[in-house]
């Protein structure tokens, strides 16, 4: 009785699609374009507060810790999603901590 109410629960919740189909966690073309071309001005912009003229190093320190905090914040933040996405929609947590397959 169990085993079917879960498996019709499953069926419902996820309508067949598993959380760990395919690669998960890896770079693709998306990641290079974001780092590669759409970042340019960030890396610009960091080189110049370094190299330009003035030059004021703590206020270009103070930037990129900035930079690094609010970076950071959204990353781990997004990941906190990730998780609890993964949890509710897919019944589990993403493959790099479980193994593979459903």
């Amino acid at each position: 009785m169990i085993a079917a109410l879960s498996n019709g629960l499953s069926h419902v919740l996820y309508h067949g699609y598993e959380g760990t189909e395919g690669i998960t966690g890896f770079p693709n073309i998306g990641t290079f374009l974001i780092f590669g071309v759409i970042l340019v001005p960030v890396y610009v912009m960091i080189a110049a507060w370094f190299v330009g003229k003035p030059r004021e190093t703590n206020s270009g320190l103070l930037g990129v810790s900035y930079l690094v905090g609010i970076t950071a914040q959204m990353w781990i933040g997004m990941f906190i999603l990730t998780l609890i996405i993964s949890v509710v929609f897919y019944g589990g947590v993403p493959e790099p901590f479980t193994s593979v397959g459903p």
